[in-house]
């Protein structure tokens, strides 16, 4: 199994900057991407930003522009470096991981959450 423990969430202004960080322990060994959900008060989960092993990026078209992943695969950490963010953005934002288990067997596993909130 694979824990994620995220940090770095809080209240800023509009047009201030959030930078979320998550480390991953456990068996990293099975990590084929880690990215960041999130989600707003009566709303669904959605992807924000997710990088691969190999390095491939995938971005919501909201943030796209605004936001970065990065990822430190040596220590198993990815990062989110939010900059010009709006009351929009205001969400959970969840860390998460896809694992790999072989035989075409996926999992994901969540991290418990961190409150973002943009105030206007």
């Amino acid at each position: 199994q694979v824990q994620l423990v995220e940090s770095g969430g809080g209240l800023v202004q509009a047009g201030g900057s959030l930078r979320l960080s998550c480390a991953a322990s456990g068996t990293t060994f099975r990590i084929s991407a880690m990215g960041w959900y999130r989600q707003a008060p009566g709303k669904q989960r959605e992807l924000v930003a997710t990088m691969h092993n190999s390095g491939s990026t995938d971005y919501a078209d909201s943030v796209k522009g605004r936001f970065t992943i990065s990822r430190d695969n040596a220590k198993n950490t990815v990062n989110l470096q939010m900059n010009s963010l709006k009351p929009e953005d205001t969400a959970v934002y969840y860390c998460y991981t896809k694992l790999n288990y072989g035989m075409n067997t996926w999992r994901d596993a969540w991290g418990q959450g961190t409150q973002v909130t943009v105030s206007s």
